[in-house]
């Protein structure tokens, strides 16, 4: 793991995180918005879940915006590596130290940590008193893209990016297991923003596809906003009966075009 070793050292750490979290994201939405919107745009243009135009260079908006997430993310992450190195963290390099089943447990409970936070977080920015100071930024994306992932106000990427760093403090983690947990949600993002339906038909009805959330549940959550809060899986909104009474009619109405191509 990367020494920091004084001011010089931090700075080039904080660039080297800066460039691996802004180019993880840019490298996600670049690959999914060439493969549906423009390799593949004839099989999947009937598959747009919100029809609505994009507003004008709503593009860049969101990056911009992405790029100060990024910052805020390569802060933390900063601070996680500086914990490590004061023997603060439970982050372990040597697999052998703890048995290999809690390798994936592992990386399981944090998603199902993490999914908690973030549902009962994202209830709470929806107040009205919050919502225009905190989570109004990330909802100018009526009719998101894979470009919307990182587009946050800062507080709100500041709320989102502490649990994980602050879970490697109570649960023993492999360095590798939390590089692989940020892609997971990198990715999920991706695909939630999407504005395309790419999981099949029934998939919603599926034993495992009834607890992940993709494009259509989460572009519902733009343009209803009272409805599907979830980040990975459904199962608070299923609980909580937060979840888009107009979810299943509209994916049976998208992945029905699927089946038919």
């Amino acid at each position: 793991m990367i020494q920091i070793t004084g001011l010089a050292t931090a700075l080039l750490t904080a660039f080297v995180f800066f460039v691996a979290i802004f180019g993880r994201y840019v490298l996600f939405s670049l690959v999914f918005w060439w493969l549906f919107k423009v390799s593949m745009k004839d099989q999947f243009s009937h598959r747009a879940v919100q029809t609505r135009p994009r507003k004008a260079n709503q593009n860049w908006r969101e990056i911009g915006w992405s790029m100060v997430t990024s910052l805020i993310f390569s802060g933390i992450a900063l601070g996680v590596i500086w914990a490590y190195q004061k023997g603060y963290t439970k982050i372990y390099t040597d697999f052998s130290s703890y048995s290999l089943i809690w390798y994936p447990v592992s990386i399981g409970l944090v998603l199902l940590i993490h999914e908690t936070y973030y549902y009962w977080l994202h209830r709470w920015m929806h107040w009205p008193g919050v919502y225009k100071w905190v989570h109004k930024t990330h909802h100018d994306s009526i009719t998101t893209s894979p470009w919307t992932a990182f587009s946050f106000h800062p507080i709100e990427s500041t709320l989102q990016a502490i649990i994980i760093p602050a879970l490697t403090f109570i649960l023993p983690l492999h360095i590798s297991a939390v590089g692989l947990i940020l892609i997971i949600m990198t990715l999920s993002s991706a695909v939630n923003h999407l504005n395309t339906e790419v999981y099949p038909h029934d998939f919603d009805k599926h034993w495992l596809g009834r607890w992940l959330i993709g494009a259509t549940h989460h572009s519902l959550h733009h343009t209803q906003f009272r409805f599907n809060y979830g980040l990975y899986f459904t199962f608070w909104d299923k609980w909580m009966r937060t979840e888009s009474p107009d979810f299943h009619q509209l994916f049976s109405k998208k992945s029905q075009k699927i089946r038919q191509e």
